[in-house]
């Protein structure tokens, strides 16, 4: 396996595991009433952490690999922008924003910031996703 297969490997992944959180995992967390939210929003907590780990090394681990072998093209830079802002989003508002729910409770602006941030990671994922398909197929 080559840089770049490893890459895309790792992109779908991110893509795939960001689809579930932003299309079925955080609506329902979302939905999630004030009583049952500290058992609910903890044990969401304890169940993704070792998925975002595996998911998120996996996307370090394989852009050093890439970065340390291939020349940077335009595909693999717009690749590593969607992956800076998925981790981005991620480093500087979602998790911030979890611990503010576990402390406050499931408050309106809150949840509305953790949509908006998951979001661009959504956004971010997607597009790193493209450009490592862009840079795959331009060899």
């Amino acid at each position: 396996m080559d840089a770049l297969t490893a890459l895309l490997g790792s992109a779908a992944l991110h893509a795939g595991f960001q689809a579930v959180v932003t299309l079925v995992v955080y609506p329902a967390l979302a939905a999630t009433g004030e009583r049952d939210w500290a058992q609910v929003h903890a044990a969401h907590s304890r169940r993704i952490a070792p998925v975002v780990a595996v998911v998120y090394l996996s996307v370090l681990g394989t852009w050093a690999w890439v970065l340390a072998v291939h020349p940077l093209t335009g595909w693999l830079v717009a690749a590593g922008a969607g992956s800076a802002l998925a981790g981005g989003a991620t480093a500087l508002v979602a998790g911030p924003t979890h611990t503010r729910l576990s402390r406050r409770g499931p408050r309106p602006e809150l949840l509305r910031r953790l949509l908006r941030a998951d979001a661009l990671r959504l956004a971010g994922a997607l597009v790193a996703l493209a450009g490592t398909l862009g840079a795959v197929a331009q060899g």
